[in-house]
Parts: structure tokens; sequence; C-alpha cells
């Protein structure tokens, strides 16, 4: 029987701290004082890490959206006949674990907490992720798209899942569906 010990980082007992903050809601009233001793460290030992409540949030916001892309290339396995069938199974698995997701949860419901532009007015840096994240599996396993065109299916696709993420616009089979038959156009593919 072998003993193993998981070794928590200074960053991820922070990160875990912070987003358990969030989950409690109102972020705008967290101070990084109590994230610190939340996680068990000082609060300069967060200013180390992170710099700014704003650099904690993105953090956080990019651990989640790391977690989320493994999720979704997970459901993407065996769906990889064709990019569009790729990128349905994919926003159908983002969009369901949006319905389970409790961070996300907090972040949409907690109007004044601080967090909801971190998905929509100031998302450039997760979106980014995620766009150049669906561009990597598209060149990867379809390298004959010209780049130009999985710049922009990524790019659309990214946009169209965020926007349902905040707003969602009907039942994730079916918007999966739709945006499947957006990228068959985009790519020539109808």
């Amino acid at each position: 029987m072998s003993n193993s010990v998981t070794v928590v980082t200074t960053r991820e007992a922070l990160l875990e701290a912070a987003y358990d903050a969030a989950l409690a809601g109102d972020w705008e009233r967290v101070r990084m004082a109590d994230v610190a001793r939340a996680a068990g460290l000082s609060r300069q030992t967060l200013y180390y890490e992170f710099g700014s409540k704003d650099a904690l949030a993105e953090a956080v916001a990019l651990r989640e959206a790391a977690r989320w892309m493994e999720g979704a290339d997970a459901a993407v396995v065996g769906h990889e006949g064709s990019p569009a069938e790729a990128v349905a199974a994919g926003t159908q698995w983002t969009l369901e674990e949006a319905e389970r997701n409790p961070l996300l949860k907090a972040v949409l419901t907690d109007d004044a907490g601080g967090l909801l532009p971190f998905l929509t007015t100031r998302a450039e840096f997760l979106q980014r992720a995620a766009r150049d994240h669906c561009a990597e599996h598209l060149s990867s396993h379809w390298p004959s798209i010209p780049t130009d065109r999985v710049r922009l299916v990524a790019d659309t696709v990214t946009r169209l899942q965020f926007s349902h993420l905040v707003l969602p616009g009907g039942r994730p089979d079916q918007v999966a569906h739709d945006i499947a038959v957006l990228v068959e156009a985009l790519l020539g593919e109808t």
C-alpha cells in the first residue's frame, strides 16, 4: 500500500480560498486579507503571488477555464468525424456543465458582486484562452483547414458559447446543433 501525499502549492491554496469566497457571493466585499487567512497564508504572500484582487479573480477564472477545457476535450473524444461534430460535442458539454457549475452560477446571480464583468466586458483573457484552445484543436485534427478559417471558426464558436453561458438561448443540444451548422457553413461543408 502506497502512501500518497497531496501537495498543495501556495498558489493553489490561494486560488481555492478565492474560489470559495467567490462562491459565497459578493466578491466586491471580499478582502485580500480574508482570502489569505482562509488559505492559511499572509496577505503579503497573496499580493506577492497575484499583485491585486483583479489579478486574483482572473487567475481563478483561468483555472476554472482550464478545467472547463479539459472537460470539453474529453467530451469531444469520439466525436471528431468533422470539425462541426467536434464543436457540437464540445459546445453541448460546455452548456450542460454551465447548468451545474457553482462558480458560474455564483457569478451570474450575484449582480453586485463584481465578477460578472469577467464573463462580459472584461472577458477578453478568457475568450482568448478558449479561442486559442479551440483553434489549436481544430488545427491539430484538421490541418488542411486554412489558418484564417480556423481563427474565424474558433473566434465565432467561442463568442457564441460565451454568449450562451451568460444568457442561455435554448437547450444545450439544440444550441450545439445550431453552432455546428454555422461551423459547417463557415468551412464550406454544407
